[in-house]
């Protein structure tokens, strides 16, 4: 069975960083895309970022510059590196992978607030 768990949420200042990891169970990690989805209060959840089996990566347009998504397939665990964290980046923060079905850990709540 497929199991994500995100850990590294919290409090955090406008400017500052954060660092969000996910671990993967259940699946051949290396030969499956990583997926960063976010989702604030009452908005639709949304596509953070995304790291291929060749370590491709895309980010959003809202992101890019100041988010940086990896992976170690080692540890079967993707990061998201956040820094620059602005108060419109508070979400809970889910981690994706796709094996037929969508498959989502819990949530990481990021909160950017002074």
């Amino acid at each position: 069975q497929v199991q994500l768990v995100e850990s590294g949420g919290g409090l955090v200042q406008p400017g500052g960083s954060l660092r969000l990891s996910c671990a993967a169970s259940g699946i051949a990690f290396s030969f499956y895309t990583m997926r960063w989805y976010r989702q604030a209060p009452g908005k639709q959840r949304e596509l953070v970022a995304h790291i291929t089996s060749g370590d491709s990566t895309n980010y959003a347009d809202s992101v890019k510059g100041r988010f940086t998504i990896s992976r170690d397939n080692t540890k079967n665990t993707v990061y998201l590196q956040m820094n620059s964290l602005k108060p419109e980046d508070t979400a809970v923060y889910y981690c994706n992978t796709v094996r037929g079905k969508d498959f989502w850990g819990q949530g990481t709540q990021v909160t950017v607030s002074s």
